[in-house]
């Protein structure tokens, strides 16, 4: 099966999930936190700088929980802003 490339606006939901993840990390040491989450450093390095912009969705829960932040937040942070959308459109 080949994998379609990402549009530019799944690439910068990825972006804005990973901002939202380091932000929720705060001070917390990365390695703690991927530790906590079950993922190796190198995939948590991926997901906050965007370069991986669509980890699985186990991979989120597992954040989700070790970061203490309710799955509906991460959620809220891949959908664009209102002005996102308008100037999208």
């Amino acid at each position: 099966m080949v994998r379609l490339p990402l549009t530019p606006a799944q690439v910068e939901a990825g972006r804005r999930l990973g901002a939202a993840l380091r932000a929720a990390r705060g001070g917390r040491d990365l390695l703690e936190v991927a530790a906590s989450a079950g993922i190796s450093p190198e995939t948590l390095r991926k997901i906050e700088s965007g370069r991986l912009p669509t980890p699985a969705f186990g991979t989120v829960v597992a954040l989700s929980r070790a970061l203490e932040i309710p799955l509906d937040a991460l959620a809220d942070s891949w959908q664009p802003s209102g002005a996102e959308q308008r100037s999208a459109s």
